[in-house]
């Protein structure tokens, strides 16, 4: 839905001190119900990845994905979409770290009984336990990253870290490859190994 991409747009531009009037009037006429809060593009790949896989349109049901360019920014979007601004529903996922940011954001907001869903490291960590390393190796040999990957585990920093470890870093090695596989790895997933934050977040909204 094209209004909602406009939507997103207008309250990362209202979140950087630009105007929020277009934004207030794009939630009214859309209407807009509920924001999900992320970090990145990468979740949002992910979020709408396993929405598509379940038949839902999101957008049309008035949610708006938010990659928020950072954890460290949920503070000034829940001010701005909560209760105390456009009175929007708030969720989201984090990292196990980013916790306290998020749930102090919530709080400050006025919306301390909505709910969001904490990784343990990251998505990608939460993707590659999920399908496990080997057909995670697979789905990269599949995506042409072979050559990649292995000229990556002969570097000697990655000698010693775990095949998670190895694969979570190649992910964020090369721009707009977190993003790809924040896909990939959600459509390779069966329906019962789906991580619970992500799954859970889905079936809340």
């Amino acid at each position: 839905m094209t209004d909602m991409g406009a939507f997103q747009e207008t309250v990362i531009a209202w979140a950087a001190d630009g105007p929020g009037d277009t934004a207030h009037e794009l939630a009214e006429r859309l209407p807009v119900r509920a924001a999900v809060l992320l970090e990145g593009p990468s979740d949002a790949a992910a979020v709408g990845a396993l929405a598509e896989r379940r038949g839902r349109n999101l957008a049309a049901e008035g949610i708006c994905v938010l990659p928020m360019g950072g954890a460290m920014s949920v503070g000034r979007f829940a001010q701005l979409l909560g209760p105390s601004g456009l009175g929007l529903r708030l969720t989201g996922l984090c990292d196990e770290r980013e916790r306290p940011y998020y749930a102090r954001a919530l709080e400050q907001a006025g919306a301390r009984e909505q709910e969001f869903f904490v990784c343990a490291a990251d998505l990608e960590d939460e993707l590659i336990r999920a399908l496990g390393t080997a057909r995670v190796e697979e789905l990269v040999r599949a995506e042409g990253d072979q050559r990649a990957l292995k000229t990556f585990l002969h570097q000697p920093a990655q000698q010693g870290r775990t095949s998670q470890q190895q694969l979570r870093r190649f992910l964020g090695t090369k721009k707009g490859r977190k993003i790809h596989y924040g896909r990939v790895l959600v459509e390779a997933l069966a329906p019962d190994q789906v991580p619970a934050p992500l799954d859970d977040l889905l079936a809340g909204l």
